[in-house]
């Protein structure tokens, strides 16, 4: 229910009020019966966009940090989350991987619209990075379509770490579904489910245009976040004396 509150009394018309999102392509989306949605992920704002123009209700998995946080917006955040329906996964641990399949299983088990994003963590700097192959066993599980999304100026509207959102267009873009019948059987075969994936992100990077870079975001941030730390503690052991 309290779903339902969002979408079409307090969040859904803010939201499009705020962003006018321009969308495209919409007809791809099957008004009935399971689907995946596949798209980039660049901004907080994402999670909500996507639910607010789409006609169906469309479940994400949802990183568990946004459930687990401390304090009173810790916890507003988790009860709109859970509220929303979303479902959350723990991305830490071998097991992560399988946990998530098992929830996005579940959700396409009941005829529903289950959202991903195959990059796995929001993109830092605004290009696409190389996806993980958990969407490719689900659809091959689940036997369903993957429907490619583009989220286009969400990142300009809401990069990572700014809290309320600007001004700037959207669109949100929606690519011809993906059918991958051809595969099934193979959803243990390593090589089939990293060719589904990469056509997966190829899609949607048609539908971005954004840069793609081939590794995955969460190494990109860990090393860049490395040498972020290595350069401060340089800095500390040996600080730069005041010019004259």
């Amino acid at each position: 229910m309290f779903y339902y509150v969002l979408k079409y009394v307090l969040l859904g018309p803010l939201l499009r009020l705020v962003f006018r999102p321009r969308i495209e392509g919409l007809e791809h989306v099957p008004e009935s019966g399971a689907a995946i949605v596949a798209g980039n992920h660049l901004s907080f704002s994402d999670h909500f966009l996507m639910p607010a123009i789409l006609k169906r209700r469309i479940t994400f998995l949802a990183k568990a940090e946004y459930f687990t946080g401390p304090g009173i917006k810790g916890r507003l955040t988790a009860a709109f989350f859970r509220s929303a329906g979303q479902i959350p996964v723990d991305r830490s641990g071998k097991e992560a991987g399988q946990a998530a399949i098992r929830e996005g299983l579940g959700v396409l088990a009941k005829d529903q619209l289950l959202g991903i994003y195959p990059e796995g963590t929001r993109s830092h700097d605004g290009r696409l990075y190389k996806g993980k192959v958990g969407v490719a066993v689900m659809a091959l599980r689940a036997r369903v379509p993957v429907i490619p999304c583009a989220m286009i100026g969400t990142f300009e509207a809401q990069p990572p770490g700014k809290v309320i959102p600007t001004l700037h267009p959207v669109v949100i873009r929606f690519g011809e579904p993906l059918d991958f019948s051809r595969y099934l059987g193979m959803e243990n075969e390593k090589a089939v489910l990293r060719a589904i994936t990469d056509e997966i992100m190829y899609a949607i990077l048609t539908l971005s245009e954004q840069e793609y870079v081939d590794r995955y975001a969460a190494d990109v941030k860990a090393e860049e976040a490395a040498a972020k730390a290595a350069k401060a503690e340089k800095e500390r052991k040996f600080p730069r004396l005041p010019s004259r």
